[in-house]
Parts: structure tokens; sequence; C-alpha cells
């Protein structure tokens, strides 16, 4: 099994960790948004789905107003 991988973006966080965005299409066609963080040896990987990708990006986004 081969899925494609679009790298989309690389963050360095405080306290040296790291997070990635990327986006997987799967043999079947459906797309999801990887975001992987590292903190040291240890990885979390988790896949969004548009509708998931699109809410959390909302709150992110009214948490970054709230704090100018």
């Amino acid at each position: 099994m081969t899925d494609n991988v679009r790298e989309i973006a690389l963050y360095d966080l405080p306290y040296g960790r790291k997070a990635e965005l990327r986006e997987i299409q799967f043999e079947g066609g459906m797309n999801m948004l990887r975001l992987v963080l590292r903190e040291g040896k240890r990885i979390t990987q988790v896949d969004l789905d548009a509708d998931v990708a699109g809410a959390i990006a909302a709150e992110m986004q009214a948490w970054t107003k709230e704090q100018s």
C-alpha cells in the first residue's frame, strides 16, 4: 500500500518541540491532514478529516484574536 504524502508546513515550537502538517492521500482517494508532533524521541501522529481540521483551525484563529 503506497500513500501519497505532501509536506505542507514545519513549525519549531517552544521547548525544542516540532510540529509538522502533511497531506496524506490514501490509495482509495481519501485525503487527510496529518499532524505530527515531535518531542524528543516521542512522536505523535493524528490524521484529521477536513471538517475536524477546519473546526480546529477556527478555534485556533479565535484564540489568536483574543491574544492581541
